[in-house]
């Protein structure tokens, strides 16, 4: 087990040198959740009111902003406000994968402006340094946390080996900007805290038609050593009651992060 996952989520929040990770290790503290969950809707007012409902159970709200038909600059300022309301960061998901120059203008401009809101992205590497060194001269400044895209949950994934190293080796690189990663498990001997956030939770199913696989909290969150759990239609899939199931999974995941660092 690594020294870093026997650590409670306080105890990494006092010495992390990233801003963006001190506040996020601290509020799943305080709210007792490591749960993120993905909230892949396409109308304004459908993703408003289940972030509402699911918003005391999470640490971190998960977006695809541009699946969002009638998206609007309205719609930004509800997501903050209940960010405030309910206490939980946001991230979207949007996964770069250009050059520094145009992520640049992607991140800050066009009709999303993903960084005058979104807490955290993310992005491939498969560009190369010049994508974190364009995100980064626009997010740095204003607070804004980076994840690095280690390992996809999907299955026949090409993030794997030589890329995956060539990832880690990048964020260390940059861990005032690079938060953390992507990925399926932590990755042994980094020299620096980063959060690691896996998706493909589930405690029904062990996959979909698309390649989806799915694995429980306790095996993410125990034997993988990850810290945030990522669920999306086992919150609010199939007609569930969103603000039960997403308790369900925060319980889940709060349990195993116990279980994990009474190890010691």
């Amino acid at each position: 087990m690594s020294d870093i996952a026997l650590k409670t989520y306080t105890e990494r929040a006092n010495v992390h040198p990233n801003a963006v990770a001190k506040k996020l290790l601290r509020l799943m503290d305080e709210k007792k959740s490591n749960l993120s969950v993905a909230v892949d809707l396409t109308k304004k007012n459908q993703v408003l009111e289940l972030v509402d409902k699911i918003g005391p159970s999470i640490c971190l709200l998960k977006t695809h902003i541009d699946i969002v038909e009638d998206f609007d600059a309205d719609m930004v300022q509800q997501l903050v406000a209940l960010a405030e309301k309910h206490k939980f960061l946001i991230f979207e998901d949007r996964k770069f994968a250009d050059i520094g120059n145009t992520v640049k203008l992607q991140y800050s401009a066009g009709v999303y402006k993903i960084a005058s809101w979104a807490d955290i992205t993310n992005c491939h590497t498969v560009p190369g340094e010049g994508i974190i060194s364009g995100l980064k001269e626009v997010g740095l400044p204003l607070g804004r946390g980076l994840l690095l895209l280690a390992e996809m949950s999907s299955k026949g994934t090409l993030a794997t080996g030589s890329y995956t190293q060539a990832t880690l080796e990048l964020a260390e690189k940059h861990n005032d900007f690079c938060m953390g990663f992507i990925a399926r498990r932590r990755f042994p001997g980094l020299k620096s805290d980063f959060i690691h956030m896996t998706p493909g939770v589930g405690l029904d199913v062990k996959g979909d038609g698309l390649g989806q696989q799915y694995r429980t909290p306790e095996e993410v969150i125990c034997e993988s050593q990850s810290d945030i759990i990522i669920v999306g239609r086992g919150v609010y899939g199939s007609g569930r009651d969103a603000a039960q199931e997403a308790e369900r999974y925060r319980k889940a995941g709060w349990e195993a992060y116990q279980r994990r660092i009474s190890k010691q």
